[in-house]
C-alpha cells in the first residue's frame, strides 16, 4: 500500500520537501506551530514536535534545527 504522506503519492507539487530550508516564516494561522509542517512531506522527516513560538517570536526545531519566525508577532 502506497503511503498518503510521500509526495509521489499525493503528486509532487503537493508538498513541500522538509527541512529543505533552514529558516521558514509562518503566521498565526499555523499555530500551534509544528515541526515538519503540515505541507511537507513525512516518509523522510522527524517526528513531529511542537515549538513554542508565541513568547519570543522564533523557535528551534530540535530535531532538525529549522528556525521558525513568526511574521505576524503581537507588539507588546
Amino acid at each position: 500500500m502506497t503511503n498518503p504522506n510521500t509526495a509521489a503519492a499525493a503528486g509532487t507539487d503537493e508538498f513541500d520537501t522538509p527541512n529543505a530550508s533552514n529558516r521558514y516564516e509562518v503566521t498565526r494561522d499555523d499555530l500551534p506551530l509544528h515541526c515538519p509542517l503540515d505541507s511537507m512531506s513525512l516518509w523522510d522527516s522527524h517526528p513531529r514536535v511542537y515549538l513554542p513560538i508565541e513568547a519570543t517570536g522564533e523557535a528551534q526545531c530540535p530535531y532538525c534545527g529549522a528556525l521558525y519566525v513568526l511574521k505576524d508577532r503581537e507588539q507588546g
